[in-house]
């Protein structure tokens, strides 16, 4: 996936400003796509010089204009495309995961901490995926918003934000408390045949 299918995906919801985009990234996308607010900038002019987009100026009162995006058929198209290609698997890419992997051989203590970060962290994340997931619903209880909403797709990925980062959590809290017990216990430090 290109970053670019994740704003179109972004700006099916509505029109909106490079600013408002960013603020959609961090609490709706990032859990599956990231990008610094400079790339998406970046991004949105490419993709209204290929027609994927387009753009009007938003004149306001007291504060500068905005350009404000909204996606195209063409864009549409692009997206429908990306949609029926194969998926490609999940990478990870986690310099925490690394430390992990190498603890045996290095000071537990600072990694112990930086898994309790990562736990409050995941759990700061949780709790904006679900007042998000909350508000998207409205009204509605899950089970009824998953039947009747007209677009239950940005609900759907939000849901697995909340299990990615309720899973984060967990495993940070269960390997900071193993690691924290192996450092207080005598092991024979040989390896496990």
């Amino acid at each position: 996936m290109a970053l670019r299918h994740a704003v179109l995906a972004t700006l099916l919801d509505g029109e909106y400003s490079g600013y408002q985009l960013a603020k959609l990234f961090d609490v709706g996308v990032s859990n599956f796509w990231y990008a610094a607010p400079q790339q998406l900038y970046s991004e949105l002019t490419k993709l209204e010089d290929a027609g994927l987009i387009s753009g009007r100026e938003v004149v306001q009162q007291g504060r500068p204009n905005k350009r404000v995006f909204l996606v195209t058929e063409v864009g549409i198209d692009e997206l429908a495309s990306f949609a029926a290609s194969s998926g490609k698997p999940l990478l990870l890419r986690d310099d925490l995961a690394v430390k992990v992997h190498a603890v045996d051989l290095l000071d537990p203590a600072p990694v112990i901490a930086q898994l309790h970060e990562r736990a409050v962290e995941a759990a700061a994340k949780l709790e904006v995926f679900e007042r998000a997931l909350v508000h998207m619903r409205g009204d509605l209880d899950e089970e009824s918003f998953l039947r009747q909403s007209d677009r239950i797709g940005p609900y759907l990925t939000g849901l697995a934000g909340c299990r990615l980062e309720r899973q984060m959590r967990d495993w940070c809290l269960s390997t900071a408390q193993t690691l924290g017990e192996r450092a207080t216990q005598p092991h024979s430090g040989g390896k496990a045949s």
